[in-house]
């Protein structure tokens, strides 16, 4: 009997521990329940928190761009039409401008119209002909353009406004001319409208709002009123009249808060919105706490899916960062290469042109600008034809070959190009030529001439020796010839042998005098320079010429665009202009204008061009001028220009002519300021 209480006693025991064990199995799961389902409220409160604050901060970040995008866009738009207006201003203030040039601006850059209107309101010029004369204006002028009139702004940026004759609106500026004319240019605004109704605070918060239905309302709110807001509201507590609003609108600081509205618990959080230093209100959104009634039964299975969107979201962002850190090293050497091939093809001395059929000049480097004396921004996005005129010239660069040589006129001036062609496509499977153009016009024009000093120099000396042999021979004859003429005279015949002998010792003096000039043409005089002013140079030659020009009335024009002191031999720089001018005399023979033209030109080197309207040469013997003893007047000696080639090559300088039947002839000489 004992046996079985002891045994009863030992169950008990057991059962009571088995109990206890239970009770206290439970009771831990209880507990870790409800501490469970209290931290996971807290966590849940705290993730809303931060959600909500982030979001807060993406909406803010996003008000801001819209603020500054809608500011941007009107900048930009402004900006553009003040460009175009200063371009418009010069031509007016230039009386150069027309309707046609008005029409060719709106055509190519998106203006929808442009007036110009004197300082009564009267409309005096516009692209646009107008066809609404008998109808009412919605706005005058006149009242618009009052500030610019009466001098009180010179731009009068007027912004959006309904058109007078059409159902839309305009975006329009006004520029102030010199006579208080006012230069309005406009633009289509619709677009830009409806741009900013599409990126107000009102479509953002909509569409922030309905992504979701979680969010209960999103408002911007100021202490008067409620600026923007979605969702389910009806009526929202001023900032007034409540403390938490109130102290989180003046500390601008984020806080939260639970409340109840709408007969439902929400989440709300604030954060006030600063733009430029000024508060423009306090973001208010709230969020649904229908996740925490479910809490109960989907714990376990949301720590689950968190734990597993955590992972996701860690690898996720582990294979961003890492990716995002890679793109970013790949960015930087990308900018080190961009930046110094960048470098290269603007320093390069070479011209590089590099083009597309759709949007025309897409580079066009240092080189370019100079050999063509253009501005890369007047250049950009245009054709080649802009840059070639001639047919000829643009043929020639189409072709498919990799190497060609040109002769194109660029700038009135005729020029000897080396280009060179490749074609690629880019990542848009757009073709792209580009052109690497050398100007070799002064190499070949100093070639040219070194190769016909040497041969008038190998002539020459060849000559030279040929003349020292003749002229002694000469001058024996010479000296016989008179001593016969006066010793010895013939029976019969004497006035026609003192005739012949005098004809015999003229023709032996003349040649002689030939050989005299060749010798100082072989053994010139050594330049001698010394240091005198330019213009003194010119005003002699136009004094010394001054009677035989009225005479055959011939104008000598002086265009002296640098007027300082040149270091010359000036004796024989005159002989130099004397040849030149003496030949554009006797080419132009009557009624006709000679033109003389200084320019400076860099690395210490003048121009002159020596241009007269006369009948010009052909080809044939343009090549031929230089050449010694090659004449084309009955009365020459063929030697001047040969003279005239050798002074300017002694003093370092480069002479160049230019000559077409019917188109005059044009001398250009290149010359050191300082031999």
């Amino acid at each position: 009997m004992r046996n079985k209480i002891r045994l009863s006693s030992k169950n008990s025991g057991q059962v009571r521990y088995i109990l206890l064990i239970f009770i206290l199995i439970a009771g831990l799961m209880i507990s870790s329940a409800i501490i469970e389902l209290r931290q996971s409220k807290k966590e849940l409160y705290q993730l809303m928190t931060e959600q909500a604050h982030s979001l807060l901060e993406s909406l803010i970040t996003a008000s801001q761009n819209t603020l500054y995008a809608t500011n941007y866009l009107n900048d930009l738009s402004r900006q553009r039409l003040i460009n175009y207006a200063e371009l418009i201003r010069q031509r007016y203030e230039q009386k150069r401008l027309t309707i046609h040039f008005l029409q060719d601006i709106t055509k190519h850059s998106d203006i929808y119209r442009i007036h110009i209107f004197d300082k009564h309101g009267k409309k005096i010029l516009s692209s646009y002909e107008s066809k609404h004369s008998g109808e009412s204006e919605r706005q005058e002028p006149l009242r618009i353009l009052e500030p610019i009139f009466k001098g009180e702004q010179d731009t009068l940026v007027i912004g959006y406004k309904k058109a007078r004759f059409a159902n839309q609106y305009l975006y329009v500026i006004a520029l102030a001319a010199e006579d208080r004319s006012a230069i309005v240019l406009n633009i289509d605004a619709e677009e830009m409208i409806k741009f900013r109704r599409n990126i107000d605070f009102g479509a953002l918060i909509k569409k922030v709002v309905g992504g979701t239905s979680r969010i209960v309302y999103i408002a911007l709110q100021n202490p008067q009123h409620i600026l923007a807001a979605s969702g389910n509201i009806s009526e929202l507590d001023n900032i007034e009249d409540s403390e938490f609003l109130r102290t989180a609108f003046s500390d601008s600081a984020f806080a939260t808060r639970i409340l109840s509205f709408d007969e439902q618990e929400v989440f709300e959080a604030v954060h006030p919105f600063i733009f430029a230093g000024e508060s423009i209100g306090l973001f208010r959104i709230g969020l649904s706490l229908d996740p925490i009634q479910d809490i109960n039964d989907r714990i376990y299975r949301r720590l689950i899916i968190i734990t597993i969107v955590l992972i996701i979201i860690g690898f996720v962002l582990f294979v961003y960062i890492f990716t995002r850190q890679r793109l970013h090293i790949l960015q930087k050497q990308y900018e080190v290469v961009e930046t110094y091939s960048g470098n290269i093809i603007e320093n390069v001395s070479d011209a590089i042109i590099v083009l597309d059929e759709k949007s025309g000049i897409k580079i066009f480097n240092s080189a370019a600008e100079k050999l063509f004396a253009t501005n890369k921004d007047e250049i950009l996005g245009k054709s080649l034809s802009v840059l070639f005129p001639a047919a000829e010239c643009r043929k020639v660069l189409e072709e498919p070959s990799l190497l060609k040589q040109l002769n194109c006129t660029i700038k009135n001036q005729r020029r000897e190009l080396l280009a060179s062609k490749s074609v690629f496509q880019d990542s848009d499977e757009n073709q792209n030529t580009i052109l690497v153009i050398r100007d070799v016009t002064e190499q070949r024009q100093m070639q040219a001439q070194l190769e016909r000093q040497q041969r008038l120099t190998a002539m020459g000396e060849l000559a030279s020796g040929v003349a020292h042999e003749i002229r002694n021979p000469l001058n024996t004859i010479g000296t016989i010839i008179q001593q016969l003429d006066k010793d010895f005279e013939p029976s019969a015949d004497k006035e026609e042998y003192h005739e012949l002998a005098g004809l015999v010792y003229n023709e032996v003096k003349r040649i002689n005098e030939t050989i005299q000039d060749f010798l100082k043409f072989a053994r010139p005089q050594p330049v001698q320079p010394s240091r005198f002013p330019l213009t003194e140079l010119f005003s002699d030659l136009q004094k010394q010429y001054s009677t035989s020009l009225r005479e055959k009335n011939i104008r000598l024009d002086l265009n002296l665009q640098w007027q300082g002191d040149v270091y010359w031999d000036g004796n024989q720089m005159k002989q130099v202009f004397i040849n030149l001018i003496q030949n554009a005399v006797e080419a132009i023979t009557e009624n006709g204008t000679i033109t003389l033209t200084v320019s400076p030109e860099k690395d210490g080197f003048v121009e002159i061009r020596l241009q007269d309207d006369g009948p010009g040469m052909p080809e044939k013997i343009r090549q031929n001028i230089f050449n010694l003893y090659f004449t084309t007047k009955a009365k020459g000696t063929g030697i001047g220009l040969s003279i005239v080639q050798r002074i300017i090559f002694e003093h370092g300088g480069i002479l160049h002519v230019e000559s077409a039947p019917g188109e005059g002839t044009v001398f250009t000489i290149k010359m050191p300021v300082s031999v």
